[in-house]
């Protein structure tokens, strides 16, 4: 196959061509899979083929070493490894030769592609010559060759985990790196990719950061970068510095003064990339200081493991100032641009992490910027001012904050209405929006909005409903934080006068002609729902008569007419969203027993229109549809049943649907909520529920999130059918014995750990729910023989002690629904196993409440079991 051609047929305008070279490309790389890769990699090695076919066949056999789906990169990982390693060593020798190519688009190109091969090799202990022959190409001429050598270290330290490279390959790695950075080094772009790869290798550095001499080394090097003639190269430094913040906190002690002086020059003289990340490196210091204030409650004992250095309140009063100039750096029209990022956002954001990070040392270093900006002409002056403000609105005391809160809160509601700068009206209705987000509410003392001043605060905000969409998005979140406010009110709301008129404007903001910009008509659609949420019983008849005008919106929506794609996409968010308004109406008239009764005689209309956006088969409508019916059978109970038979092809859709993994997800707890209100009658069903869910589990090609809550589905469906599940036991018992063995073996990362947890919250659920379902049923026996397997989980749980307490408290729960069900036999299982007592003992001295109300019920059913 003439290869060139066919890359160059694969990049050409006309369709036909281009769809016919992919297929040739497909079958050659599914018929000769070492002789696609081969050619591939001659191409791209070869000087005197076009650049852009070189180009392109590295890009595709990069896409055949590795996928974003686990079970497809498991798949090439795979296929590469059982290659004829003759042909893995022509392709890798073809793409070492290409790190010296004259075209920069070949060598990147390669350097992308070797470092996809070391990820796989390496781990295998095989290509262990590849670091060293790199390491020498550092100390070659030409200048490219070294450029590309450097860039691909660096990929390649991104692709495979410190432990794969020892200590001394690193050490060598690091070297080369660091000298290729250092301002000796002429060469702009060998210079550029040495600090790029730096970033990428700071992660093996641990050693090295722990000798001094080393790291003030590399920490001189570094700051050096920061002051590199070439733009590039300064970001690329202080990138290098963000990543050290974190990577090395309790290591910057020695190091802070000078980096704060590099940043201050920076933020305040340089180009908007190299500022931007210089205030980053703050941004990111607030994050390590609040981790660690958070984690330790801010008692420090000499021997605390990460003291924290506090270097953001010793900055304070040089770094508070700067970031507050960064504030009149505002562009024309970033309220208008969603993605928009720029220095003086960067500067409030940054702001806003030292109010966290400080508290109330802030508030007089910020007062008088307000107080000196707020009312001057110029409105980059206001709305720095406005924005300072609010800023700090989260960290400080209430006792720090409320006074100035009462003294501008009047200035602050005329300025929304009245300022005549939109900027100045956006940041306003934000900084209420703070307000009332984190200064309002049961937990706070004296509150913000009283009997006098109530009037003015709902007229303002409703009237800034009808400003710009920006402006307005702005002003429906601070009325959804003052909804919240009242959510634990009592029988009466503050805002219960203004129900009507507030319900009467969101809605008229969704029909705006221009609802569609700056998120308004979701905003609108999520502070309704938060208004309807929070009301009281008296509101009650009003939100009654919503639902009626939100199933008529609905319906309107699913009129037939012919849509385009776009207007189908637009079409299916209006759905979604007022499907997610029903849901949150369902839910709070079902909660109480008299507005239930009087909102049922709805329950048909609102099932037949949720059938059919069902039948309009969009996969965002489908999981918030599907949310809403799941919210509709927990307020219908055994009533539902009458929807099944047309609703279950559509649950079956749902379950099966793999590609959107959280439609999948949602129909799974969908299941779980109709199990709950049918009961017995959802038996009917259960044969091809179960033997779905089943099949999910077994599926590699489902995203593993979705397991965790199959599980939980078991124990759901086993408590709705009782003895019935016996049908489905051994099935269900083999899935739930695999799981379990899985979740105890995986060590790693905090992310695994959290998944792990999921998972084993899954499996116990289950068994609670298997176990209760069979409790006072003749088949209880039926269960005795997986005990001893429960047990041996729990104690596996137990040993490996990182679960969290929401798995403790449901493993306890499952050790009492043992003893509960299975009586004597389970006592005397109980009694054997390696830590069934130290378990016990440790929840029922629990300081969690929950934890240790399951205990004392586990060693109630454990005693009566034993005394039985």
């Amino acid at each position: 196959m003439e290869v060139t051609q066919v890359l160059l047929n694969a990049q050409s305008i006309d369709g036909t061509v281009r769809k016919n070279a992919e297929e040739s490309l497909k079958q050659f790389q599914e018929q000769n899979l070492p002789g696609f890769l081969l050619s591939l990699s001659g191409e791209l090695a070869n000087e005197e083929k076009p650049v852009e076919t070189r180009k392109l066949a590295g890009l595709i056999l990069k896409n055949a070493l590795d996928a974003k789906e686990q079970p497809r990169k498991f798949e090439l990982v795979q296929r590469w490894l059982s290659l004829d390693s003759n042909a893995k060593s022509q392709i890798k020798a073809c793409l070492l030769k290409t790190l010296s190519s004259p075209v920069s688009d070949a060598r990147s190109t390669a350097s992308q592609v070797i470092a996809k091969v070391a990820g796989i090799e390496l781990p295998q202990k095989q290509w262990p010559e590849l670091i060293g022959s790199l390491l020498s190409n550092v100390h070659q001429l030409p200048a490219h060759a070294k450029q590309a050598t450097l860039e691909t270290l660096g990929y390649l330290c991104e692709e495979v985990s410190p432990d794969v490279i020892d200590q001394d390959q690193v050490n060598k790695i690091l070297t080369a790196v660091v000298q290729g950075m250092s301002a000796s080094e002429r060469n702009t772009d060998v210079r550029l990719a040495a600090t790029r790869a730096l970033y990428n290798a700071l992660g093996f550095a641990q050693a090295n950061f722990s000798n001094d001499m080393e790291r003030d080394y590399i920490m001189r090097v570094v700051c050096e970068a920061t002051l590199s003639p070439e733009v590039r190269i300064r970001q690329a430094a202080f990138e290098c510095l963000v990543s050290i913040s974190s990577t090395y906190y309790e290591k910057l002690a020695p190091y802070i003064q000078d980096i704060f002086n590099i940043t201050a020059k920076a933020v305040r003289e340089d180009e908007e990339p190299v500022a931007l990340q210089a205030i980053e490196f703050w941004s990111s210091i607030c994050d390590e200081e609040i981790d660690i204030l958070e984690e330790y409650g801010g008692d420090f004992t000499g021997d605390s493991d990460i003291p924290c250095f506090y270097f953001i309140k010793q900055a304070l009063p040089a770094l508070v100032p700067m970031l507050l100039e960064m504030l009149l750096k505002q562009e024309e029209d970033q309220d208008l641009d969603e993605g928009a990022w720029n220095i003086a956002m960067a500067g409030g954001t940054c702001l806003g992490l030292v109010a966290r990070t400080v508290g109330d040392d802030i508030v007089p270093l910020v007062v008088p910027f307000i107080e000196e900006n707020i009312t001057k002409p110029d409105w980059r002056q206001r709305e720095a001012a406005t924005y300072a403000f609010g800023s700090i609105l989260e960290g400080p005391s209430p006792e720090k904050l409320i006074p100035l809160v009462n003294a501008a809160l009047t200035f602050m509601l005329s300025a929304l209405n009245k300022d005549p700068n939109s900027h100045v009206k956006d940041t306003t209705a934000w900084t209420l929006g703070r307000i009332f987000e984190f200064l309002h509410g049961s937990a706070v003392d004296s509150p913000i909005f009283t009997q006098a001043n109530c009037q003015q605060i709902v007229t303002v905000l409703l009237q800034s409903m009808k400003d710009t969409p920006n402006v307005a998005e702005k002003a429906c979140g601070a009325l959804y934080f003052l909804a919240q406010g009242y959510e634990e009110v009592g029988p009466s709301s503050p805002l219960t006068p203004f129900f009507q008129e507030i319900v009467q404007s969101l809605l008229t903001v969704t029909h705006r002609e221009d609802a569609g910009e700056s998120r308004l008509r979701t905003a609108a659609y999520e502070t309704l729902n938060e208004v309807v949420r929070c009301s009281t019983d008296e509101t009650a008849p009003l939100v009654l008569q919503l639902v009626p005008v939100i199933m008529m919106e609905l319906h309107n929506t699913l009129e037939g007419q012919k849509l385009s794609s776009d207007e189908r996409e637009k079409q299916s968010e209006l759905q979604g969203l007022l499907c997610g308004c029903l849901q949150v109406i369902i839910q709070k008239l079902g909660s109480s027993e008299p507005t239930k009764y009087v909102f049922m005689r709805y329950a048909d209309q609102i099932m037949g229109l949720f059938l059919r956006v069902f039948a309009c088969r969009s996969a965002t409508v489908h999981e918030e549809a599907m949310l809403a019916i799941g919210a509709l059978a927990y307020a219908t109970g055994p009533d539902f049943a009458k929807y099944m038979p047309e609703f279950y092809r559509y649950l079956e859709m749902g379950l099966q649907n793999f590609e959107e993994y959280q439609v999948c997800a949602v129909t799974v707890g969908v299941v779980g909520d109709i199990s709950r209100a049918l009961e017995e009658k959802i038996v009917p069903y259960c044969d091809g529920i179960m033997t779905q869910l089943l099949k999910n589990l077994s599926s590699n090609q489902l995203h593993r999130s979705v397991k965790p809550p199959i599980f939980s589905c078991f124990g759901d469906i086993a408590l709705a059918v009782g003895e019935y599940f016996e049908k489905y036991l051994m099935w269900a018992m083999s899935a739930l014995q695999r799981a379990a063995e899985l979740s105890t073996h995986a060590a790693g990362d905090d992310e695994l750990t959290e998944y792990r947890n999921s998972l084993r919250n899954g499996i116990l659920e289950a068994y609670s729910g298997i176990f209760q379902g069979f409790k006072n049923s003749p088949k209880t026996h039926l269960l005795i023989p997986y005990a001893p397997h429960v047990l041996q989980f729990l104690d596996g749980i137990y040993v490996e002690k990182d679960m969290d307490d929401v798995v403790m408290k449901t493993a306890i729960g499952v050790l009492g629904d043992l003893a509960d069900t299975l009586g004597s036999p389970a006592a005397t299982l109980i009694q054997q196993s390696l830590s069934s007592k130290d378990f016990l003992n440790e929840c029922l001295s629990s300081e969690d409440h929950m934890i240790k109300e399951s205990a004392e019920w586990a060693k109630l059913a454990i005693s009566r079991a034993i005394s039985v």
